[in-house]
């Protein structure tokens, strides 16, 4: 599986988990609304910076998401 997809995969399921909208997310993670959306669809892909905020905003930590994008890859 694409590496990105896997991503999108995980981002939402963290999210999700989470309670946050795809607008709530992006409010506590400082990035836009749109780009929530579209790193979910596999789109874009996140830098490390964006890593970071999305695993502060989600309470997690950058490689609990990064091992589960690995994980995710692997079941494909």
């Amino acid at each position: 599986m694409d590496p990105g997809i896997a991503f999108g995969r995980v981002l939402r399921r963290y999210r999700r988990a989470a309670g946050f909208t795809q607008e709530q997310l992006a409010f506590e993670a400082d990035v836009q609304r749109n780009y929530i959306s579209l790193m979910e669809l596999g789109r874009n892909q996140p830098t490390i910076t964006t890593i970071f905020k999305l695993a502060r905003a989600l309470d997690c930590s950058p490689g609990a998401m990064v091992h589960a994008v690995e994980e995710e890859c692997a079941q494909a």
